[in-house]
């Protein structure tokens, strides 16, 4: 079904009230603008209406021992849904054995046209999901009744810095707030039943090269977030704020000065401009008592310009949750020049590899390796190339090692793989402790790249490289796949083949099932042993590049995903981006809320 037909078969009554909610929203907006609302952003419908009984009517506060908890939770709590950020779920209401009945329950039409990142958290029958630009959307979680929303004023920023769209990944709960990150690095605390501002912290100048689009992981009574923006030269940081207060905890420059640890990695002044950039949710090990988070691309790109081994770039780093102090790193592509990144998530997992068990966490990264490190001390245990790879070789000694014919120069041209935007991009896999498999939203692109003269000036792009996004000539009729890794082996188990891009988070269940969007507008739900497709939507408004979650209120299991095309794809995808069938995605918000 194409998506002007979709439009015409959706039901009268959904469409009837979209119209009418929208309706009284733009009244109400135009009444809070006029008096002068936005000197903290727009909160709209702000006393939260009475629904249910007395339980559903009442938020349960989120405590540290629900979040610790949160992978038994009937909810959706955090980002990835707990700690070890393996996006699954205990919930089969919906299995492979009905899932073929899943069906709209409500949707929501947003005002954007940019991309659609954050997957709805849920607090029994609160939920909470962002926009583009910093919105916040509260609604009934089972019936789609819209409780506030509360818009960041953002008029008086230029947002000239922000990488790859003006996205937003959602927010992080705690006690009775709501926590956002947002473009103009203020962390946001807002209240859970009204949307009011409870307190806001800016925690870097805006529109000087750092910006943040993740969402918020609270943690021990913390706050912390991530600063990127590698392409402009900003020192990324990951800063842990008080969640009471706002009031700042801790701070942690991923790029070490000289006489820090790692400081010996950078030539002389470089530290201050060596990007870094630590835009996405980080994980925590209870058992170890550890946080860990990725570290994107060094700044600039071209690595000829900054010699050394450039840590703590494109690594994944183990800190002490109390300080911030790093207790070890691994470093997956050293002195990174194709801006292959390493913030893609680290998820938690126990693994038998070759007889030995081990207590792992796993990453697909951007530079096209699948790997598995012991999360206990840092120590590679596997990798292996989940799609094609050139520029990142193999492993020596444990540590990973890059072709150096291979690397662009000033006047020097390359063709490699993958692309810049990775074997696999921001959108996270799912780890399944069932089937013992990761599910990866893999993409199949190369690139030309070359070196070229540049200096750095606060605000301005720092690459020092141009480049081109192409085909894989391995893959002449994909642009990607859906892929099943399996974690105690390292080796596929099988994949799904996509002409089109897959650009989408993958969410587990105990149902037996993965859920995952396409690009042309569909949720697929596929078979979690096999990959065999059990359910697909009719098709969405917009292509999906949205992270799923899966939550049960009333006792009754829903899925839910924005639609809303955008992203890095669009703007930096090459000849992938111009291929037709991706150039005419339609664009547009609209979130949808799936069940039996």
């Amino acid at each position: 079904m194409d998506i002007n037909a979709r439009r015409k078969s959706e039901p009268n009554a959904l469409r009837g009230r979209a119209k009418k909610e929208t309706a009284t929203m733009g009244v109400m907006r135009k009444t809070l603008l006029a008096g002068g609302a936005m000197a903290l952003g727009l909160v709209v419908m702000s006393q939260v209406p009475a629904f249910g009984t007395k339980d559903e009517a009442g938020y349960s506060p989120v405590t540290d021992a629900r979040l610790k908890n949160a992978a038994t939770d009937p909810g959706w709590l955090m980002y990835r849904h707990d700690y070890t950020s393996d996006g699954f779920s205990l919930l089969k209401q919906i299995s492979t054995n009905n899932v073929a009945k899943l069906h709209q329950i409500w949707d929501y039409k947003s005002t954007y046209d940019q991309g659609h990142e954050s997957p709805p958290v849920v607090n029994g029958d609160y939920m909470f999901i962002t926009t583009p630009k910093d919105e916040v959307l509260a609604f009934q979680a089972s019936t789609g009744k819209q409780l506030w929303d509360y818009k960041h004023d953002l008029s008086g920023v230029g947002l000239k810095t922000v990488c790859c769209d003006v996205v937003n990944r959602g927010v992080a709960l705690y006690g009775n707030n709501v926590y956002l990150a947002t473009l103009d690095n203020y962390v946001v605390a807002l209240d859970a039943k009204t949307g009011h501002v409870v307190w806001k912290q800016q925690i870097a100048p805006a529109d000087k090269g750092a910006a943040m689009t993740l969402a918020p992981l609270v943690l021990q009574g913390k706050v912390i977030v991530g600063l990127s923006g590698g392409e402009y030269g900003a020192r990324g940081a990951i800063v842990a704020l008080d969640a009471k207060t706002g009031d700042q905890a801790w701070k942690r420059f991923t790029i070490p000065a000289p006489g820090e640890p790692g400081g010996d990695t950078w030539p002389a002044g470089a530290y201050k401009t060596g990007g870094g950039g630590a835009w996405l949710t980080g994980t925590y090990d209870a058992a170890t008592d550890t946080l860990l988070w990725g570290v994107g691309n060094p700044g600039p790109w071209l690595a000829t310009l900054r010699p050394g081994q450039n840590l703590y770039t494109d690594s994944v780093i183990a800190m002490d949750p109390a300080t911030g102090n790093i207790k070890w790193h691994f470093q997956y592509t050293p002195h990174d020049t194709w801006d292959y990144d390493g913030t893609n998530e680290t998820v938690l997992t126990d693994i038998d590899y070759q007889g030995k068990k081990y207590k792992a966490l796993v990453s697909a990264s951007r530079n096209g390796w699948f790997y598995a490190i012991d999360r206990t001390n840092g120590s590679l245990i596997y990798a292996n190339k989940f799609v094609t790879a050139t520029s990142v070789k193999g492993v020596v000694d444990g540590q990973m090692v890059t072709d150096d014919a291979l690397r662009p120069d000033v006047g020097k041209e390359v063709f490699t793989c993958p692309s810049f935007l990775g074997g696999k991009n921001w959108w996270p896999i799912s780890v399944d402790p069932q089937t013992h498999m990761a599910y990866v939203p893999a993409m199949h692109t190369c690139m030309t790249i070359k070196g070229g003269a540049v200096h750095y000036k606060a605000g301005l792009p720092f690459l020092g490289e141009s480049f081109k996004v192409m085909r894989d000539p391995a893959f002449p009729n994909s642009w990607g796949e859906v892929e099943a890794i399996d974690v105690n082996t390292g080796k596929q188990a099988w994949k799904f083949d996509s002409a089109l891009p897959w650009n989408d988070g993958m969410v587990s269940t105990a149902g037996g099932l993965v859920f995952s969007g396409s690009a042309d507008g569909y949720l697929y739900a596929f078979d979690a042993k096999t990959g065999a497709v059990k359910w697909k939507s009719p098709q969405m408004s917009s292509g999906i590049i949205g992270v799923p979650s899966t939550w049960k209120a009333g006792g009754k299991q829903y899925v839910g995903i924005w639609a809303g095309w955008g992203g890095a794809t669009p703007i930096w995808g090459g000849d992938m981006a111009s291929d037709p069938a991706v150039k005419n995605i339609p664009l547009g918000g609209h979130f949808y809320v799936f069940g039996l």
